[in-house]
C-alpha cells in the first residue's frame, strides 16, 4: 500500500484511473494563458515551403517559424507529417516520433500533440493504398462495405501514431461544375448521409478521429465556384445541407468538425455562433472539436471583409466556436494572447475550447505520456487486403450507363483509345497522393501499382490494339489517330474523362471548377469523329463530375461511368467491359443531357422540372440511382401500410425477382413525395434502399421499414415538423424508373421531431 501511494500521481490530471473531466479540470487550473492558446495551435513545417499550392494560403503567409520557437507553450495539432512529402512508412513514423518527443519536452506538462492526416481516398501518404473516391462511394449504395474501408484506413493510421483524419466530406452536390464534386458523396442527403455516417464510423472504431466537413453550405457556392458565396435560404439548408450532419453525428460517433469556407447570405462559417454554436452544439448536442479549415480563420480578415487584423479574426472564430486553428498558428496565437489578456477576449470562452481540446486528448490518451508506436521497418501500407478491398469497391461503383448488347466484349478485334487510354494518373482523385503531390515532386514513382485501363484490358483481351491520346484536352494528333485505329476494329473503347489536380492544375479537384459541363479540352469532337467511323463504339467516362452526354450517348453502343475508381480502378473497368464483372454501381449525381441548366440535381420541386412554361427541359440524360447491368429484374406485389400516426411506422414491402439469364445485383431504391404540403416539396426523395444480389429466376421479398419522421421537413415557422396527409411511395430502379407506387395516410395532429428524430430506414431482404 504505502509503495503505491508512493508512486501515486501528484497532481490529479496526471492519474488515468479520473475520469479525463476531472483530469481536464485540474490541469487547466494549473496553465497560463499563453499555455492554454498554445493548445489551440497548430504546426506545419510545410506549409510557407515554395512551390505548387496543395491548400488555399494567404498571400503573406511566409515562411514557417521553427518548430522549436512554438513548444514553450504546448501545441495541439501537428499537421501532415505523412502527407506533405514522399516518406516511406518507418520514416514517417520516425519523424512523427521525434516531433511527439519535441513538442512533449517543450511544454512543461509533457503533452504532446494530435497529428492529423488526410484520408479521402486512404491515408494520404506515398505508398499507401489508393482507394476510390468518394463518388465511387456513393455509386456502391454499399455502406457496410465503405465502413470496412475506412476500419481499414483508420486501422493503419493509429499504427503510425496518427490520431485524427480529415473525412468525410458530407457535402452535398448542387451544383456538378464544382470542382470538389469528386469529393463529395452524391446529390442526394440521405445518401451522402447514410454512406457519409458508414465512413465516419468506420474511422471511429479504428480509434480515429473522424472530421465532418464542410459545415456548411460549401458545396452549394454560386456557379460552383470554390470559395464562392452560396445563396439559399434557412429552410434548403436545414433539410437538404444540414441533413447527412445531422446523421453522421448520431451515428457515427465523430468527435471532430470542420468548418466551410464560404459563406451563406453574407455569414462566414467560421464567424457563425448560430450555426457553430447554435445549431452544431446547442440544437445537435455535438460535445467534439470544431477545427478550422486550412487558414479558414486568418480569411475572416484577407478573405471575407469581416475582420481588420489576424486578433480580430481571432475573436470573431473562437467566439463562434471554432476551437483549433489549422494547418499552422497564425491568428490563434500572439494576436489572441493580446486580446484575452486585455479583456477583449473573456477567459471563459478561451476556456471552452481549451476543454474541448484537452477533452479529446485525454480520450486518445495523450495526457498519459502516450507516445505514437513505431511502425515496423518494412510497413506495408498497400497490402494484398487493402489492394482487394480497394478493388471490390471499385468493381461496385462502376456504373453501365447504357448498352445495345456490344458488352460484353465478344469482338475479336478491339481497339482502346482516347486521351485516358493508358494514364495511371487517370484512376485517382485530387487527394490521392501521387496527384496531390505531383507538381511538387515531378518523376516521383506512384509508389504504390496503378494499372492504367490499357493494361488491365491487355489481361482480358488478347487481341487489343491501344492508341492512347496524348492530353486530357485532346490534340488533332489524338483525333486522326483515335479515328484510324476505330476503323481498323470491330469494336472501339474510346476512354474519356478528366485529370484531376489543384487549383487549375486539372480539370476536377480542388479549385478546378468548370464554367460549363461540356467534356473537357476538345474530348466530344473527338468522340464526335470517333462515331462517324461505324464502328461500335463503347465509352468509358473516368471522371469526377457528371458531364453532359447528350450529343455522344445516342450514338455510342455502350457508355460505362466510373468516378476515380482508385489503384485498382482499371481492373475493375476492365473486368466489366469483359464480363468478368457484373456492374452493380448507381448513379450518385445525375448526368445532364445538355451543358447548362444548372443546378440539375435530381431533388426539384414540380417548379423546378420541365414546364410549358419554359423552353428549357433540365431532365437528366441518366437519372439519380440509375444503371444497369447484365440481367434484369422485375417489380410486384406492392403492400404499403395504409395508415399510421404522425408518430408511427408504416411497412412498404415488394417482391423482386431476376428475370434475365444471369446473376445480377438489384439496388432497391425507395422515394417518398409529399403531393400537398404547407411548403413547397421535392417531387420526389429518397428514403432508403438496399442492395440485393438474385441468381437467374430467383426472387426476394424486400420490406422496408418507414417511420414518418422520414417525411418530415422544414415548416412555415422554420421548425422541423411532421403534417398529417396522404403520402405517395415508389419502389423501383432509379429516381424516375418506379414501376411500382402506392399510398398511406399520416394522421393526427402536426408533430416537431428533435434531433433524436428517425434519420433511416430499414430494410429485411427475405428470399421467396
Amino acid at each position: 500500500m504505502a509503495e503505491a501511494l508512493r508512486h501515486a500521481p501528484t497532481e490529479a490530471w496526471r492519474d488515468p484511473a479520473l475520469p479525463v473531466a476531472e483530469r481536464v479540470t485540474d490541469l487547466m487550473s494549473r496553465m497560463t494563458v499563453a499555455e492554454k492558446i498554445g493548445q489551440l495551435g497548430a504546426f506545419w513545417a510545410e506549409s510557407g515551403r515554395p512551390g505548387e499550392q496543395v491548400a488555399p494560403a494567404p498571400d503573406d503567409l511566409g515562411d514557417p517559424p521553427p518548430l522549436e520557437g512554438v513548444l514553450a507553450d504546448g501545441l495541439g495539432q501537428l499537421t501532415r507529417v505523412f502527407g506533405t512529402a514522399p516518406i516511406s512508412p518507418a520514416d514517417g513514423a520516425a519523424r512523427l516520433r521525434e516531433l511527439q518527443e519535441q513538442v512533449a519536452a517543450g511544454n512543461r506538462f509533457g503533452i504532446p500533440a494530435i497529428a492529423h492526416e488526410e484520408c479521402l481516398t486512404g491515408l494520404m501518404t506515398w505508398t499507401a493504398t489508393v482507394f476510390p473516391a468518394p463518388l465511387a462511394w456513393g455509386a456502391t449504395f454499399d455502406p457496410d462495405l465503405v465502413e470496412q474501408m475506412a476500419t481499414v484506413i483508420g486501422t493503419s493510421m493509429r499504427r503510425l501514431g496518427v490520431h485524427q483524419g480529415l473525412a468525410p466530406v458530407l457535402d452535398v452536390v448542387r451544383d456538378y461544375r464544382w470542382g470538389r464534386t469528386e469529393e463529395s458523396i452524391g446529390e442526394d442527403p440521405q445518401l451522402v448521409g447514410v454512406i457519409g455516417t458508414a465512413y465516419a464510423r468506420g474511422l471511429e472504431r479504428s480509434g480515429v478521429v473522424a472530421t465532418l466537413k464542410h459545415f456548411a453550405g460549401y458545396a452549394s457556392s454560386r456557379a460552383g465556384r470554390n470559395m464562392a458565396p452560396a445563396g439559399m435560404g434557412p429552410r434548403e439548408f436545414a433539410d437538404v445541407v444540414a441533413e447527412p450532419f445531422v446523421m453522421a453525428l448520431r451515428g457515427s460517433g465523430a468527435r471532430a468538425v470542420m468548418h466551410s469556407y464560404c459563406d451563406v447570405d453574407g455569414m462566414p462559417a467560421a464567424a457563425d455562433e448560430r450555426l457553430l454554436t447554435g445549431l452544431l452544439r446547442d440544437e445537435l448536442g455535438f460535445r467534439g472539436i470544431v477545427v478550422a479549415d486550412y487558414f479558414g480563420i486568418s480569411f475572416l480578415e484577407t478573405m471575407h471583409g469581416l475582420a481588420g487584423s489576424q486578433g480580430e479574426a481571432a475573436a470573431l472564430a473562437l467566439r463562434a466556436g471554432v476551437d483549433m486553428e489549422l494547418p499552422t498558428t497564425r491568428c490563434y496565437g500572439k494576436p489572441l494572447a493580446a486580446l484575452v489578456e486585455s479583456g477583449s477576449v473573456p477567459t471563459e470562452v478561451l476556456d471552452r475550447s481549451v476543454r474541448r481540446v484537452l477533452t479529446l486528448k485525454g480520450e486518445l490518451g495523450l495526457l498519459d505520456g502516450a507516445r505514437p508506436e513505431p511502425a515496423a521497418p518494412a510497413e506495408d501500407l498497400d497490402p494484398p487486403a487493402g489492394r482487394a478491398l480497394a478493388r471490390r469497391i471499385a468493381e461496385e461503383s462502376v456504373v453501365l450507363l447504357a448498352n445495345d448488347g456490344v458488352l460484353p466484349l465478344r469482338a475479336a478485334r478491339v481497339a482502346l483509345t482516347g486521351p485516358l487510354a493508358d494514364e495511371p494518373h487517370a484512376m485517382l482523385g485530387c487527394y490521392a497522393f501521387p496527384n496531390h503531390m505531383a507538381t511538387r515532386h515531378p518523376g516521383l514513382p506512384l509508389g504504390v501499382e496503378i494499372p492504367s485501363l490499357a493494361e488491365a484490358l491487355r489481361a482480358e483481351v488478347p487481341d487489343l490494339t491501344v492508341v492512347a491520346g496524348s492530353d486530357v484536352l485532346v490534340t488533332d494528333d489524338d483525333i486522326a489517330a483515335a479515328v484510324a485505329a476505330a476503323r481498323e476494329a470491330e469494336v472501339c473503347v474510346l476512354a474519356l474523362g478528366d485529370r484531376s489536380g489543384l487549383f487549375g492544375r486539372g480539370t476536377s479537384g480542388e479549385g478546378c471548377d468548370a464554367t460549363t459541363l461540356d467534356l473537357p479540352g476538345r474530348q466530344a469532337e473527338l468522340a464526335r469523329a470517333v462515331l462517324a467511323t461505324g464502328t461500335p463504339t463503347v465509352i468509358v467516362l473516368v471522371t469526377g463530375r457528371p458531364y453532359a452526354l447528350d450529343c455522344l450517348a445516342e450514338g455510342a453502343a455502350a457508355v460505362v461511368q466510373a468516378f476515380f475508381p482508385g489503384e485498382e480502378g482499371g481492373a475493375a473497368i476492365a473486368g466489366v467491359l469483359t464480363g468478368r464483372v457484373a456492374p452493380s454501381g448507381r448513379l450518385p449525381v445525375s448526368v445532364p443531357r445538355g451543358p447548362g441548366g444548372q443546378p440539375g440535381t435530381y431533388l426539384q420541386p414540380p417548379t423546378g422540372r420541365h414546364s410549358q412554361w419554359s423552353v428549357v427541359d433540365p431532365a437528366p440524360l441518366f437519372p439519380f440511382g440509375h444503371g444497369l447491368t447484365w440481367t434484369t429484374f422485375d417489380y410486384s406485389e406492392l403492400d404499403v401500410t395504409p395508415a399510421a400516426p404522425t408518430d408511427g411506422v408504416v411497412q412498404v414491402a415488394a417482391t423482386v425477382r431476376n428475370t434475365g439469364a444471369r446473376a445480377g445485383t438489384e439496388v432497391v431504391q425507395l422515394y417518398l413525395s409529399d403531393p400537398v404540403a404547407s411548403v413547397v416539396r421535392p417531387v420526389r426523395w429518397l428514403s432508403g434502399w438496399t442492395r440485393i444480389a438474385l441468381e437467374p429466376g430467383q426472387a426476394a421479398r424486400v420490406e422496408f421499414t418507414v417511420h414518418a419522421d422520414r417525411t418530415s421537413f422544414t415548416g412555415r415557422d422554420l421548425r422541423r415538423i411532421v403534417e398529417p396527409g396522404e403520402i405517395t411511395v415508389a419502389v423501383g430502379r432509379s429516381s424516375t424508373d418506379l414501376p411500382l407506387t402506392g399510398v398511406f395516410t399520416l394522421h393526427g395532429p402536426v408533430r416537431e421531431p428533435g434531433p433524436d428524430r428517425v434519420l433511416t430506414v430499414a430494410a429485411q431482404v427475405t428470399p421467396c
